[in-house]
């Protein structure tokens, strides 16, 4: 059972999945995050742009 621990603990196999699954949530998230902001501000722009030409059009 010491030989299995001792075993275990010197294999590193798995370590860099465990790196890319952490570095592609953190892309995830930045992308969500960036999506929702650019989503956000789009619909205000686009709803000012409506108001300013239903301003224009009724001159």
């Amino acid at each position: 059972m010491m030989n299995f621990i001792k075993n275990f603990r010197k294999d590193d196999n798995g370590a860099v999945t465990v790196d890319w699954v952490v570095l592609t949530a953190a892309v995830v998230g930045l992308a969500v995050a960036a999506y929702t902001a650019i989503e956000t501000n789009t619909k205000e722009l686009a709803a000012q742009a409506a108001t300013t030409v239903k301003g224009e059009v009724g001159k």
